[in-house]
């Protein structure tokens, strides 16, 4: 667990020594090192399509600032809004935007040093379903306790298509043992608060609710005036 300590509290080691005669204690900087430690078998790749993605460049500077203010905030200061366990959801109609600002989070966050696992709700309940397989690199307790233990899950079309009573149950487990150790989450999805809860249940979205400041995204379909256009 070596790396720069982002408090200048330690010398990397994740833990401070007060004196020669005293025992060490864990440093601030601990906690984050064991949550990239876990998270190492995590996806933590920014999508190639999102990798040049940026406050200063399309589509982002053609959005309302409105939208874009609340996000410049929270990725102008990820650290400690990590570790406050704060999150965001962004919540609009397709091709307004939400994953361009929530991959600009994730990305803020990795350039910070912080842990991060980005899935598809639907990847996601595959890795999970392959623990149960013969030969298995992770157990099923062994992936969800990365998954909690990671500083940032990014979660990206929540409530996108049907999901099983198993699948279910499976979210609700990692959004609430998140949510008691004030771990962080950036979401997207299409549905509203209302039909967010008939698709993966009321339980995860009151969750959701606690744990995210809701970010509107509203707008036209920008993929369809890009083929417009063509």
């Amino acid at each position: 667990m070596t790396g720069p300590c982002p408090y200048d509290m330690c010398d990397g080691s994740g833990f401070v020594v007060d004196a020669e005669t005293k025992p060490a204690r864990d440093c601030r900087c601990r906690p984050e090192r064991i949550g990239r430690a876990r998270a190492r078998a995590l996806s933590a790749v920014i999508p190639r399509r999102y990798r040049d993605v940026a406050f200063d460049r399309a589509p982002v500077v053609d959005m309302d600032p409105v939208i874009v203010r609340p996000v410049r905030r929270f990725a102008d200061n990820v650290s400690d809004r990590l570790q406050a366990g704060e999150g965001l959801r962004f919540t609009g109609d397709v091709g307004t935007g939400k994953t361009t600002l929530a991959m600009l989070v994730s990305k803020a966050a990795l350039e910070a040093g912080r842990s991060v696992a980005i899935y598809s709700l639907p990847r996601l309940l595959t890795e999970l379903r392959r623990t149960f397989d013969e030969g298995s690199r992770h157990t099923h307790v062994e992936l969800l306790d990365r998954l909690v233990a990671v500083d940032l899950l990014h979660l990206d079309d929540l409530g996108a298509e049907n999901t099983t009573a198993w699948a279910l149950e499976e979210l609700y487990s990692i959004i609430n043992a998140r949510y008691e150790q004030q771990r962080s989450l950036i979401v997207t999805t299409n549905l509203e608060p209302d039909l967010l809860a008939e698709q993966i249940g009321p339980r995860t979205v009151s969750r959701l609710n606690e744990m995210c400041l809701d970010v509107p995204v509203y707008g036209h379909d920008r993929r369809t005036e890009r083929f417009s256009a063509a």
